[in-house]
């Protein structure tokens, strides 16, 4: 029996994506996005040296044909990168109408999204009076902060010490279909900031806007705000049966890394561990140790996106890069006989780009364990198929197999 590991790096896209000017960051459309090639000639330029210096250096997922699917994907030019591909390699295209977590990561699970999303453009006054009344009603207090568009690092170190003297708890969004409540771990409290999530997430979700996301922070007005890794994302559950549906239906086990048990409000999935990136690396080095045959691990790194692609990082995105790809240069080692490993990622978040928005853009698809050769131009719900079709389990969405 045979397992797979589905690896998201979430926002490392590879431009070209063929609707991009039909999604803007501000008024500026994301026809040229391109997360990884403009990391790459940021670096070659000598434009990302923060912790790091030099051409962008990524041999590993190289060799399983990242520069290859670039090219493939946007035909930008990727210094440093476009050794000859030992893997199976392609791009893949969205077709949900969005630039989302969900979005990406159903459709990476055979769903595309059948609606469009519900969000709030307005950049001040957010959100209408009927929810902020049910938030306060939820939070027992007799306001909000925020109700704005914002960085969520930014909001927390501008109103954290109006929110511990008051108690109201800071309510903000973005370009996505998100509601955040950042809120004190301590002088709030984690579980009541989860319960409030909890409380008011029904009627956003009926809304049509795609989650509800608490942010705790910790720190003083002294020393600063600090946001935690205790975020939980509140998500609308998929319309229909995922990819992880597949799999615990044919009676295996499918263990989620990171945000992956949010995204898809635990089902299908039989557990999740959480942490920062590098403790969730650790954790994805013991699956590959101790999965169960037949199993289906599915990881998502958030902090490509969350650190470095919102906050347009480009040194820390590329230290990122690098350090990821050391790690898996470690893994594909360990893996086993027939497993499957495939590394992809759910939209781009170009840290080149204007505004700090999300990005539409292709992804590269990298293939360990399953020979060389390119896949070729294919759609997300494509790579669920081929899971599926790897571990011998019925498929249910769109996709087709392109192993």
């Amino acid at each position: 029996m045979t397992r797979a590991f589905l690896i998201v790096i979430d926002s490392v896209g590879c431009g070209g994506a063929p609707d991009a000017g039909a999604f803007f960051n501000g008024t500026v459309p994301d026809t040229g996005a391109n997360t990884l090639a403009h990391i790459a000639q940021a670096c070659a330029e000598g434009r990302a040296e923060e912790g790091r210096s030099g051409p962008l250096r990524l041999p590993v997922m190289d060799a399983l044909g990242l520069g290859a699917a670039i090219r493939l994907a946007s035909g930008d030019a990727t210094p440093g990168l476009g050794a000859e591909s030992q893997g199976l390699w392609g791009a893949a295209s969205e077709v949900s109408r969005g630039k989302d977590t969900p979005s990406g990561h159903w459709e990476l699970a055979g769903v595309p999204v059948p609606w469009d999303w519900t969000y709030f453009p307005e950049k001040s006054d957010s959100f209408p009076p009927d929810l902020i009344a049910e938030v306060c009603r939820a939070a027992g207090t007799e306001g909000i902060l925020g109700n704005c568009h914002a960085s969520g690092t930014v909001i927390v170190n501008d109103l954290g010490a109006e929110h511990v003297r008051t108690g109201r708890p800071i309510c903000y969004t973005s370009a996505d279909s998100v509601f955040q409540i950042a809120c004190h771990e301590e002088a709030f409290g984690l579980q009541r900031l989860y319960d409030l999530c909890k409380a008011v997430a029904p009627t956003l979700h009926k809304m049509k806007v795609g989650r509800v996301i608490a942010r705790p922070f910790v720190g003083d007005a002294a020393q600063g705000f600090t946001r935690t890794t205790n975020r939980k994302d509140f998500a609308l559950a998929p319309p229909s049966p995922t990819l992880c549906d597949w799999v615990q239906g044919a009676g295996r086990t499918v263990h989620g890394v990171g945000k992956i048990g949010d995204i898809f409000s635990m089902q299908g999935i039989d557990d999740v561990v959480k942490g920062s990136d590098a403790e969730l690396m650790g954790h994805l080095h013991r699956l590959v140790a101790e999965a169960e045959e037949g199993s289906l691990t599915f990881a998502n790194f958030v902090e490509f996106d969350s650190l470095y692609g919102h906050r347009r990082d480009v040194s820390g995105y590329a230290r990122a890069l690098e350090w990821f790809d050391a790690e898996l240069g470690r893994i594909l080692p360990r893996l086993r006989d027939g497993d499957m490993l495939v590394v992809t990622a759910d939209h781009g978040n170009d840290p080149t780009w204007t505004g700090t928005d999300h990005t539409r853009e292709r992804v590269p698809v990298l293939v360990a364990g399953r020979g060389a050769g390119q896949a070729g131009l294919v759609a997300f719900n494509d790579i669920a198929a081929s899971v599926a079709d790897h571990l011998g389990v019925p498929a249910q969405g769109p996709g087709r197999t392109f192993l």
